[in-house]
């Protein structure tokens, strides 16, 4: 038995999860979890990664002795460092509203198109690329948030190939930053370095972080895939040529894997975007909103002195008449923290639906409205690869949720295969386990360690079509910043 140290870092929270490899499996055990919070100060939304930090170092404590960690996180956010390695400031989040106003400046010098063209990456606000223009603190290096903790476990700065694609700087046909247009957005590449092979064992562990964990010296850190999403796709259990993946969470990603990208006029419009997978794949997917709508309803509700037990509220949720009311995910209006429940009111209002009063009514929209989505993705997706998609795997905490598996299964007319939940930090662990060689190498041999340690739960489509094909046209047009 190995054990490994998975760290996976997401919007709202973060774990540190201990992973044992026994044999051809990998059984996983949540060792500490810890709030992920962002803070607004003078009108500008941070994280609190030294909170992060804090958390990070007290999992590891809790695991115990690892042979090596692997840390993943949310894409395209980042920290400063100076000369000296010092954190300049707090990262701001990707929900801060800098990024719009410097993608508007960006595409004033390069179009959209081009952007596309370039790197894969659909030009989204909260992009890297649109962060950097935006950045006016002077520092010495940028480094994205799970390369900035694997820097502080180790002492090597990497920029692991996963996450860096996410940025909008990487040239999508080389895999390396791309320095023409970061001269045209006026980016300063002397912020990145050499973009890291995902994989790569970056030493053992600096003798503060043992110290402080009460690990061996000689515990390895690996630049895993560190970007979440890559990390799950690692550890979906294909079963099959003819499927697709959604890595549900905060963010659905409904994509496929292919070999090569799609960067067609038809691809930017659909809102998709090329991003580079564990074994340098593409991983061609279109982000939808998630779980995020009903997450920040539960908090708001929470936060009104309400008691909500979610697996109750999903049990009110599935007896509410289906498709009653249905909200377009990727409205713009849904992508701030606030009042979502009233945001969601006021969309069903302006579109003349039944407005949902109650809780069970607000949840029964936003997983409705979400099945639509995941429906409404998996068709573009059809429909600009010309592959059709016979099979849905739903992977992530999202695989929990029976009643957006079994709607998802409704609405789209395919079997979905559930789980495993903790694909993120079960996808981390594999890679760290093929960087040290207890795997072999390859996509192949590291699915068929997912299957042996994940069964997933089957869902098959019921009901008529005809009603979700007709819901599908209510959603209004998505209006994306």
């Amino acid at each position: 038995m190995t054990l490994l140290a998975a760290v996976d870092l997401g919007a709202t929270s973060g774990r540190v999860m201990a992973a044992r490899l026994r044999g051809d499996r990998i059984e996983l055990a949540e060792a500490a979890r810890f709030p992920n919070r962002s803070v607004k100060v003078r009108g500008r939304l941070y994280w609190d990664v030294l909170g992060l930090w804090s958390g990070v170092l007290e999992g590891l404590r809790a695991v115990g002795d690892a042979a090596a960690i692997g840390v993943d996180s949310w894409a395209v956010d980042y920290g400063l460092i100076d000369a000296d390695g010092h954190l300049v400031a707090n990262p701001v989040s990707y929900r801060d509203a800098r990024g719009a106003a410097a993608k508007a400046r960006v595409l004033e010098h390069v179009s959209a198109a081009d952007l596309f063209a370039a790197t894969g990456i659909q030009p989204q606000p909260f992009n890297t690329v649109f962060q950097l223009a935006a950045e006016t603190a002077s520092a010495d290096r940028a480094l994205l948030i799970p390369d900035l903790i694997g820097y502080w476990l180790s002492g090597v700065r990497a920029w692991e190939a996963t996450n860096a694609s996410t940025t909008g700087l990487v040239d999508l046909g080389t895999g390396d930053w791309s320095a023409g247009l970061a001269g045209r957005v006026g980016v300063d590449l002397g912020l990145l370095g050499p973009v890291t092979a995902t994989g790569t064992v970056l030493g053992p562990v600096l003798p503060e972080v043992a110290e402080a964990t009460g690990l061996a010296a000689s515990t390895q850190v690996v630049a895993t895939a560190s970007h979440d999403t890559a990390a799950a796709v690692a550890a979906v259990p294909y079963e099959g040529d003819r499927a697709a993946y959604i890595s549900c969470g905060t963010w659905s990603l409904v994509g496929v894997e292919r070999d090569v990208p799609v960067t067609s006029a038809e691809a930017l419009e659909a809102g998709f975007t090329n991003e580079r997978g564990a074994d340098g794949s593409i991983r061609f997917l279109r982000n939808v909103a998630g779980l995020w709508l009903l997450n920040e309803s539960v908090n708001v509700w929470r936060a009104q002195g309400l008691a909500v037990d979610l697996g109750g509220l999903l049990a009110e949720a599935a007896a509410v008449e289906r498709l009653r009311s249905v909200v377009d995910p990727d409205d713009v209006r849904f992508a701030d923290p606030g009042d979502m429940p009233a945001r969601i009111r006021a969309y069903c209002s302006e579109t003349g639906q039944p407005v949902p009063e109650t809780s069970a009514e607000v949840a029964a929209c936003v997983l409705d409205s979400l099945a639509l989505a995941h429906r409404r993705a998996v068709a573009s997706l059809e429909a600009l690869t010309g592959d059709p998609v016979e099979t849905l795997h739903i992977v992530g905490g999202g695989a929990n949720n029976a009643l957006l598996c079994q709607l998802t299964a409704d609405a789209t007319g395919r079997t979905v295969l559930a789980g495993p939940d903790e694909a993120t930090a079960l996808g981390n662990a594999l890679v760290q386990a093929q960087a040290l060689g207890l795997i072999a190498p390859g996509a192949p041999a590291r699915r068929a360690v997912a299957r042996a340690s994940a069964r997933p739960r089957r869902y098959e489509p019921r009901g008529a079509d005809a009603p979700w094909g007709r819901a599908v046209a209510r959603l209004q047009p998505a209006r994306v910043a």
